[in-house]
């Protein structure tokens, strides 16, 4: 059974039946009244019900915050600012998927300051706008394996005014605690296993061909895309395989742990395509991986050959990664198109112009401009590879 405490990159309570040790880390971490941030359909199951149940026999009064959308939005932070407040409540509780731990950091970052939230987006210096000594403390409990977010500084959320993904960032975002319970994940339907296991996938793949030296970087996303290759099928199969669950929380951290190097051209086209269509941040990046792969072959080569050797791949190259990502998609139902989810090409160059803007695109593993990403972006809706 995996099990373990970690300080990396911030204190992490790893294993099976450890969301019941809640109570005491909200004591150890001074949250006497927090607000537990999660989506509408966790919102109704038991483990939040338990979770909340468990505080409130400690003395710790736990309000819960739901309205939080799969791509959530500033109005959603701007809601949940409101019930904190008015709650008079300490820190967050930030439980469930890659949407509601962005919203949950977001909510506790930004309900101690005084400037709109879109002044602390990821530009230049921006963060240090902020009151650091008006940051609430969070404690993160991921229920999905994909955005790793629960070991990140920062939230993405959508601007539905501007129809833009923008990342809010500062250092003290970083949750004080998590708890990742693998058994917290066994109700995840197999889809939903599939998309956010292709979005740890996309971090560790990107991180590992972005630009620059951080030796760290590229040793954690090289084993977070072994442990992807070995588990990821199995928990899309088996949804209750204990060992599947817990590799696949790990390799998610992990995924967000690297990517402090970089990302690239999939983040690049799924931020502005999951702002305009509302379409799921894992599915996306799946989708969108081997047609930024191919586009990039001539900067990327030599990396992948490393990666080959090190996942086991027979003759490794660029090729046999390839095909490898194309296999593991058909095995776990990702569609090979955008356009078998409803994407057309139609909004082709607006998409292109929003990707070259997004921040990922300024660690692609080779310069991309509106262009480079608007043809890729067709050639994924039409796939042709």
């Amino acid at each position: 059974m995996l099990k373990g405490n970690w300080n990396y990159p911030t204190a992490v309570k790893f294993g099976p039946g450890r969301i019941k040790e809640l109570p005491d880390l909200c004591k150890a971490h001074g949250l006497k009244k927090p607000l537990l941030v999660t989506d509408p359909g966790l919102a109704k199951m038991a483990m939040i019900a338990d979770a909340v149940a468990a505080n409130e026999a400690a003395g710790i009064p736990t309000a819960v915050f739901s309205d939080v959308k799969p791509n959530p939005t500033g109005r959603n932070v701007a809601d949940g600012v409101a019930v904190y407040r008015a709650g008079g409540h300490d820190g967050v509780i930030a439980f469930g998927g890659g949407s509601p731990l962005d919203a949950g950091k977001a909510i506790a970052f930004h309900a101690g300051q005084s400037r709109p939230l879109w002044d602390f987006e990821d530009i230049g210096d921006w963060w240090t706008r902020a009151d650091a000594s008006k940051i609430a403390p969070v404690i993160a409990i991921p229920t999905t394996a994909g955005t790793g977010s629960e070991v990140g500084r920062a939230g993405v959320i959508t601007d539905e005014d501007a129809h833009v993904k923008r990342i809010i960032f500062h250092p003290k975002m970083m949750p004080v605690v998590v708890i990742a319970d693998p058994e917290l994940s066994f109700g995840l339907p197999p889809h939903v296993t599939a998309a956010t296991g292709m979005d740890a996938l996309a971090h560790c793949l990107e991180a590992f061909c972005a630009p620059g030296f951080h030796p760290m970087a590229d040793g954690i996303a090289l084993e977070g895309i072994r442990l992807i290759r070995e588990w990821l099928p199995v928990a899309v199969r088996d949804g209750r395989n204990l060992e599947a669950r817990s590799n696949m929380l790990v390799a998610a951290s992990m995924g967000a742990t690297a990517f402090q190097k970089g990302l690239g051209s999939i983040h690049s086209l799924a931020h502005p395509l999951g702002a305009l269509y509302d379409a799921h941040h894992g599915l996306l990046n799946g989708i969108l991986m081997p047609y930024c792969m191919v586009h990039n072959r001539d900067a990327i080569e030599g990396r992948m050959e490393r990666l080959g050797r090190y996942i086991d791949l027979s003759n490794p190259s660029f090729d046999t990664v390839l095909i490898w990502v194309l296999d593991l998609r058909r095995e776990i139902g990702i569609p090979h198109t955008l356009k078998e989810i409803g994407i057309g090409d139609n909004r082709a160059e607006e998409i292109g112009r929003m990707a070259e803007a997004d921040p990922s695109t300024g660690s692609n593993a080779k310069p991309v401009q509106a262009d480079d990403l608007r043809a890729v972006f067709v050639d994924a809706v039409n796939g042709r590879l």
